[in-house]
């Protein structure tokens, strides 16, 4: 009877087979809301996935964890796909997530990160294409619902900062299906009124709430439009795809009015620094051309001008003095140079160099014949030489000594073999030539 039994370990082992080969359970896909979730260090999950009526445990390590594009907390709502198995420990069935989305906005997430690394490889995020937003903004523009409080918070705002500033408000739809072409056709209508500044936004919401900001032709419509454009959408968290297309992002709506317009109490402060700088600066001016002027009255030069000229005058007495000296000086060694030229050697017997030429022409015709009779020399006997080893192998001189040439045909015959019956053979001795056949 014992042998009917199992252990448990055997019966987990089997339900773990049964599971681990069974298609059905290799890839299961499930939604459900996420409680108990636990991070560990080493970087896996531990959750629970539930709905209404039952629950399953999982598992996310760490390999397939680090892949999320979200923060996974207790209450989300997801989507996940794995494989089903039995954790032999507790002999509790599990499953292993292999892949894990937000239910719900999962999708849409999915196409923002799309759309977004297309738009920023396509260069509409780049720093180069960002303008400046001008620091006293005279007229801006504002695209947002009329109603709302986006709108109020915006223009409370600016009105408390920057009274002077004149504001347009172009309604327009911040959510639903037609809302993305609606923001496009007020962002062309702004083109007319020759704004500063745009503010383009909405309050807070949900990321299918605020979708319209994360279309395509939306953020091409930014990236066309010549004027500078502040984004506002939603909270400081939300992050759309205008944002980043966008010449400058605002955490809110609210904010976006703050970096619109300067304040009005700084500027003004700011205004009265720059007057005490200036009538400081203006007085330090004043009072240093003024010194200067004191001195200039009190200076020798004022007080005794003659005294600069008798000066000058000395100077240029001590000076005319220096140049008579050179130019006598000059005058002198040239005319001391003259006397030696007339007195020179070379002048009184021009005819000594003459000689001294002569010998040395002589000098060197007779060394010029002698090497050209050498060198001669040396060529003839070469040439010579060159003649004698010629006449040695000279074929004539062989048929001088009683040798003769044989030929077939123009070509020498040097071995027997090499003629046969019936061949014309031309024989070449030193004092002519005969034609014969061999028979």
């Amino acid at each position: 009877m014992e042998d009917n039994y199992i252990t448990v370990t055997q019966l987990s082992r089997y339900l773990k087979y049964k599971m681990d080969n069974d298609p059905n359970l290799m890839r299961v896909c499930l939604k459900g809301e996420i409680s108990n979730f636990k991070a560990h260090s080493r970087g896996h999950l531990y959750f629970t996935i539930k709905d209404e009526n039952s629950r399953i445990n999982a598992v996310m390590f760490q390999g397939n964890a680090s892949k999320l594009k979200f923060e996974p907390v207790d209450g989300s709502k997801v989507l996940v796909i794995g494989k089903i198995s039995v954790y032999e420990a507790t002999g509790g069935y599990q499953i292993y997530v292999s892949e894990m989305i937000e239910d719900g906005i999962g999708n849409l997430y999915i196409e923002f990160e799309k759309l977004k690394k297309k738009l920023e490889a396509e260069g509409l995020f780049s720093v180069e294409h960002k303008k400046r937003i001008p620091k006293m903004p005279k007229k801006i523009g504002i695209i947002t619902a009329p109603t709302g409080a986006a709108i109020k918070d915006i223009l409370s705002t600016i009105k408390r900062r920057w009274p002077i500033a004149e504001t347009l408000l172009f309604p327009s739809l911040v959510q639903g299906k037609e809302a993305a072409e609606d923001i496009v056709r007020n962002l062309k209508r702004t083109e007319d009124f020759d704004l500063d500044v745009i503010i383009l936004g909405r309050g807070g919401g949900s990321i299918e709430d605020m979708w319209c900001f994360n279309e395509e032709i939306v953020a091409r419509a930014i990236y066309a439009c010549k004027t500078p454009i502040i984004s506002a959408v939603g909270h400081e968290i939300d992050y759309t795809i205008s944002d980043f297309v966008s010449d400058l992002r605002a955490p809110t709506p609210t904010g976006a009015a703050e970096m619109a317009v300067p304040n009005m109490t700084d500027f003004y402060n700011y205004l009265k620094q720059i007057y005490i700088r200036l009538n400081k600066s203006t007085n330090t001016i004043i009072k240093t051309k003024k010194d200067y002027l004191n001195s200039l009255k009190e200076s020798y030069v004022l007080k005794n001008p003659m005294n600069i000229y008798e000066i000058k005058e000395q100077n240029f007495d001590n000076l005319l003095d220096r140049l008579k000296l050179n130019i006598l000086n000059i005058l002198n060694n040239n005319k001391e140079k003259l006397n030696n030229l007339k007195t020179s050697y070379i002048l009184n017997n021009p005819k000594l160099i003459y000689k001294d030429k002569e010998i040395e022409y002589l000098h060197l015709k007779d060394k010029l014949l002698f090497n050209t009779r050498k060198v001669l020399d040396y060529n003839i006997n070469r040439y010579t030489l060159l003649i004698n080893k010629l006449d040695i192998i000279n074929p004539l001189a062989t048929l001088k000594r009683g040798y003769s040439i044989t030929r077939i045909n123009n070509a020498v015959i040097s071995d027997k073999k090499d003629i046969k019956k019936g061949d014309h053979l031309e024989i070449e001795f030193r004092d002519g030539k005969i034609n014969t056949q061999v028979l």
